[in-house]
């Protein structure tokens, strides 16, 4: 169906704008930060967040394995692709609602209280520092984890569109687009990581993250609504 016309453009723009959207950036600046101040050395700081963004990449690329392997294998792709379709339109509205309200009314959050969550795991990592830094380093990647997990509501329409469009073709040849995928989601979190190395301030990092967040969200929203809206006219 629209397999075939899944264009590297398509992909990658979709990639980029799951991977600008404030929930991831909010994390990893403040995970950044944290790693700063507990690390108390840039290279250490970077191994930490390099192994954090690797995590992350593993992770989103296996659930994306496992789901498409799901929907083909049961042969669900038919209504995973409706139903994804009709997410990413509902998804694209309330981001480009943020951009007009943003955070009032119904808005796409990471899983309530998946914030005071992560605050407690950067604490036991803390500890886990005084006692080795490999074990802190381990930690961090099992909160990569679970910061995947929990950005989902946030972070996943984009995703599930693509998933969904991949299902519809050969699973073997979806591997590959994953792949691509997801080294595109995790660029911007490799830039952020950079730039904090090289002397910018979490503050500064955060500043610039308030100031844009609605127009990503616009953006987003914009290429959601575009993808939904294309993805039903293939079905018709």
């Amino acid at each position: 169906m629209f397999v075939e016309n899944l264009t590297i453009p398509i992909l990658i723009g979709a990639a980029l704008l799951d991977s600008i959207n404030p929930c991831v950036f909010g994390v990893l600046i403040f995970l950044i930060a944290f790693m700063a101040k507990v690390y108390k050395s840039p290279h250490r700081m970077l191994i930490g967040g390099l192994l954090y963004t690797i995590v992350v990449y593993v992770s989103y690329l296996l659930l994306g394995i496992g789901f498409l392997k799901f929907t083909v294998s049961f042969g669900f792709s038919q209504i995973i692709y409706w139903i994804a379709a009709i997410i990413a339109i509902a998804a694209g509205i309330l981001e480009i609602k943020d951009f007009f309200w943003y955070g009032k009314g119904l808005s796409l959050k990471m899983i309530p209280g998946a914030d005071q969550r992560i605050k407690y795991f950067t604490t036991k990592i803390e500890k886990l520092n005084k006692k080795s830094v490999w074990l802190s380093y381990a930690a961090a990647g099992m909160l990569g984890v679970f910061v995947v997990l929990v950005e989902l509501p946030c972070t996943g329409a984009p995703y599930l569109a693509v998933l969904a469009i991949l299902g519809e073709g050969n699973y073997a040849q979806g591997i590959p687009l994953l792949l691509l995928y997801n080294l595109i989601f995790i660029l911007p979190l490799f830039v952020i990581i950079g730039i904090s190395y090289f002397g910018k301030s979490s503050q500064a990092l955060e500043a610039w993250r308030l100031k844009h967040r609605g127009l990503m969200r616009l953006a987003v929203g914009l290429f959601l609504i575009g993808l939904g809206s294309l993805m039903i006219y293939t079905i018709w």
